[in-house]
């Protein structure tokens, strides 16, 4: 029986869409699953190095691997009015200089190079020095003061003023100013071409069955997503998941496509 490796991200809304799969609920049949957990700029990377069948990656990666794997209709993570959030420490003034980011190619570091490119007197200059950290490292290097802004996405993003940091922008205001009728998009699944496009849309439906599974009973993946979060608070897991998991997860249709197609242009 072969095996699809599957390769996605421990944030609260990739474990509620996938969780009914990873705990055998719903199967591809005819094959084995092995999934993996790595940080979304691992993932890109992987994605752009051909190293899994099926793989979590942000939007702004998606052109960039069309040649080789499809982007799946579902498992997709869109943010109406909410995105990565630019932040600094509440005790910081003026323009940062250095920003950390969650990785180079992730559609948060996309977001804000255009953003920037407006020269904003609020915001860091056009020229910032972006500083790649592992997501969840961003928040201690601003408490320890080693950057002077951070990038936050996932559910730390929501959870800034815990950690006493003062929101500078939201990337999904920011988008949804520019395109008012089209969401963000963060995070899409890709599975590679070379399964053939039976297998691949086997694959789409099963990530689609993963997360019809998880709404008929949230309680069969909440205790997988306290458990991969990495923060525990559950009124923000819980607003994470709400802000990203909607019905452009279970088919992001031509909304969703058109938002792809929107982000070079925007960003």
């Amino acid at each position: 029986m072969p095996t699809i490796s599957i390769a996605i991200s421990p944030c609260p809304n990739d474990v509620i869409i996938f969780g009914a799969w990873l705990l055998g609920r719903v199967r591809l049949p005819g094959s084995r699953a092995a999934f993996a957990f790595e940080d979304v700029e691992t993932l890109n990377e992987a994605a752009l190095a051909g190293t899994y069948d099926v793989v979590k990656i942000s939007a702004a990666v998606a052109a960039r691997i069309a040649g080789t794997y499809t982007i799946l209709p579902s498992g997709a993570a869109f943010g109406f009015g909410a995105g990565p959030k630019l932040v600094v420490r509440q005790d910081f003034h003026g323009r940062p200089k250095a920003v950390a980011v969650p990785g180079l190619h992730t559609t948060a570091a996309t977001l804000l190079r255009a953003a920037l490119a407006e020269d904003r007197p609020d915001l860091p200059p056009p020229d910032a020095r972006f500083i790649p950290l592992r997501y969840d490292r961003i928040i201690p290097a601003l408490a320890a003061g080693q950057v002077e802004a951070g990038l936050l996405i996932h559910e730390s993003a929501l959870a800034a003023t815990e950690h006493g940091l003062r929101i500078v922008a939201d990337l999904g205001i920011w988008w949804q100013k520019r395109v008012p009728d089209t969401p963000v998009p963060l995070g899409v699944i890709a599975a590679r071409s070379a399964l053939g496009p039976k297998t691949v849309a086997a694959v789409g439906e099963v990530v689609r069955r993963s997360l019809l599974a998880t709404r008929a009973d949230p309680g069969l993946t909440a205790p997988l997503a306290r458990l991969f979060a990495r923060e525990k608070n559950p009124a923000i897991i819980a607003a994470h998941i709400r802000a990203y998991v909607g019905e452009l997860s279970l088919d992001m249709g031509t909304t969703g496509t058109i938002a792809l197609e929107m982000l070079p242009s925007v960003s």
